[in-house]
């Protein structure tokens, strides 16, 4: 790869907000961002210091900031402290996001509300402060983490499937005002991944097995497998995406 194409790549000097990274699909962006240059900020519930040291292994700067994304006031709280620590914020990732199983019928209120406020609520505020910031400062980049659940209605996650069709919804809105200002806002749709939330998928050997079985890749997906594509869309490479959802699914939708 000659120099002008790795430029495009290059993170180095960019400083990068993820939620959800202690450990999964927000730990590997996380450390994914940083192997390409920039410093991150992680924030989840319980702190990521893995993830953190990580970072810092790797040379960059990571900050470990702890918040519970379910609370308006400590979503601009933690925004506030990033950018304190880090002097402005060029790239967020708002990965953070929760799942409960019932049946719709059953599905409890308290479940629903808890899964929109960190699924959805937390995911406009964040970007909203996140675009006034970067129209501020002449640019920047959000990725949303949306879903295969942002085109499908899956089955006993109705708050999940909501919050997901929503955030598909936000980031092509967002991105239409906010395009012709420098700012970039477009999501990853992940497929079937191996991480904490699908891990009771994964203990139903049945269900798991026809799920890989329609799976044109044949294997489940790692959060190592959104590495490139978030590097990708933080990335000048990129800089002409609007309101894309970038579908890393093994070929879940095209089956």
């Amino acid at each position: 790869m000659n120099q002008a194409m790795q430029a495009l790549f290059d993170l180095t000097g960019k400083r990068a907000l993820v939620t959800g990274t202690s450990g999964g699909l927000g730990r590997a962006m996380a450390i994914g961002l940083a192997e390409a240059g920039a410093d991150v900020a992680l924030v989840s519930r319980t702190g990521s210091r893995e993830t953190a040291d990580a970072i810092r292994a790797l040379g960059r700067r990571a900050e470990d900031l702890p918040a519970d994304l379910s609370r308006d006031d400590e979503r601009e709280a933690v925004w506030n402290r990033a950018v304190e620590r880090f002097g402005r914020i060029d790239i967020l990732v708002n990965n953070a996001g929760i799942i409960r199983r019932s049946p719709a019928a059953e599905h409890p209120r308290e479940d629903w509300d808890e899964v929109l406020k960190v699924n959805l609520d937390a995911v406009f505020r964040l970007s909203q402060l996140a675009g006034n910031h970067m129209i501020h400062n002449g640019g920047g980049k959000i990725i949303n983490i949306a879903s295969m659940l942002s085109f499908q209605g899956g089955i006993l996650v109705p708050g999940y499937a909501a919050s997901k069709h929503a955030v598909a919804g936000l980031t092509k809105a967002l991105a239409n005002e906010w395009a012709a200002k420098g700012v970039n806002v477009n999501a990853i749709a992940p497929g079937y991944m191996e991480t904490n939330n699908t891990a009771p998928i994964r203990a139903d050997r049945a269900r798991c097995r026809s799920i890989t079985e329609r799976i044109p890749a044949g294997r489940w997906g790692t959060p190592d497998d959104l590495k490139g594509p978030v590097v990708f869309l933080a990335s000048r490479a990129s800089d002409y995406m609007h309101g894309h959802i970038l579908c890393v699914d093994g070929g879940w939708l095209a089956r």
